[in-house]
């Protein structure tokens, strides 16, 4: 079943092997590409992982986690881009962009802090501005040009990162969400600036690219939100137009999860149950026999993201062990692994 294909919308992956975004913090001060990025995920690409997102890429300057992230905030950063979406192409892997505003957690000076709230991270960040309603009408904008930009780029797919404590997972916590009005308090009120931006990038998007969010499903702190809340608030959503939930956990305050191979997968079950929609899961999958338990217990597509920069060709290794006969690039036949173990 790992090696199976899965479709959404108009996209047809080869296998249920996604690499999840995870920042480089290389790109040049202008938010664009380097040849880094192109080298970095055409690698993986050339391993036959089935889908890859590219890293947490900002909306707005103000926007970015570090001053070395990628930016699409500029119709300058979209050749970069486009660049490293025909290189994968060329290598036979699908390949999504994460859109990204860092809220609170943004870390770039002279930019200014947004919150949903007045309410710092940590001693390390400075307080944020608590956001008018029209910073909100612009960060919603920002999203939709930034999708837009992305569509211009070839991207298969776009995923709204709502995850890790960044601006939309903000919103989305009540222990960073302390807002009276309509975006704040009820999980429908929290939810709602994550809706108007699944709304608002849809809007720009081809009828068959799939849109995925990516969520935390637990904050793992007393008052904050639990994967049965998160459900809650992407069914008041998710109508909007979210085809896929990709979920991890975490991050929207400091309090540090036990974390174990696996340990994500319950939250990315129960959000599926609750929500009817695919998902990806993971959370320390480095073993091919541990991917194919994640997928046949009933999640739809399984990251790996830590063992992928340990091993680029990860896949090519997990399907011999698996007994699968995938195709492997032409260039390295001579490398491929006896068909011994599996013809007994």
């Amino acid at each position: 079943m790992l090696f199976s294909s899965f479709s959404v919308k108009n996209l047809t992956l080869k296998n249920r092997i996604v690499m999840p975004p995870m920042c480089m913090y290389c790109a040049n001060l202008d938010g664009t590409v380097t040849d880094w990025h192109v080298i970095h995920y055409a690698t993986r690409a050339v391993g036959q992982v089935g889908l890859l997102i590219v890293e947490s890429t900002a909306v707005a300057p103000e926007g970015r986690l570090t001053n070395s992230d990628l930016g699409l905030w500029d119709d300058r950063q979209v050749d970069g881009l486009k660049r490293l979406v025909e290189a994968v192409l060329a290598n036979g892997s699908r390949i999504g962009i994460q859109l990204n505003h860092g809220g609170r957690k943004s870390h770039v000076a002279g930019q200014p802090l947004l919150a949903p709230s007045p309410i710092a991270f940590n001693a390390k960040y400075g307080t944020p501005k608590e956001m008018t309603r029209d910073d909100i009408k612009g960060v919603v904008e920002s999203f939709a040009q930034a999708a837009s930009r992305a569509v211009r780029a070839g991207f298969d797919l776009i995923e709204i990162h709502a995850a890790h404590g960044y601006l939309l997972s903000q919103f989305l916590s009540p222990l960073s969400n302390q807002r009276e009005d309509e975006y704040g308090g009820s999980p429908a009120n929290r939810a709602r600036l994550l809706g108007e931006v699944v709304e608002a990038v849809q809007s720009v998007l081809p009828s068959g690219m799939p849109l995925l969010v990516r969520v935390s499903a637990h904050d793992f702190e007393a008052g904050g939100n639990t994967p049965q809340d998160v459900a809650e608030m992407i069914n008041t959503v998710k109508h909007k137009g979210i085809d896929v939930v990709d979920v991890s956990s975490g991050a929207v305050t400091e309090t540090v999860p036990r974390a174990y191979p696996g340990y994500q997968i319950p939250f990315a079950l129960t959000i599926r149950e609750r929500t009817n929609l695919p998902v990806i899961g993971g959370g320390l999958i480095t073993e091919p026999m541990q991917a194919l338990r994640v997928v046949k217990s009933g999640v739809d597509l399984v990251y790996i993201g830590r063992e992928l920069l340990r091993n680029p060709y990860w896949p090519l290794k997990a399907a011999y062990l698996l007994g699968q006969n995938i195709e492997w690039p032409a260039q390295y036949i001579r490398g491929k692994f006896p068909t011994q173990l599996h013809e007994n």
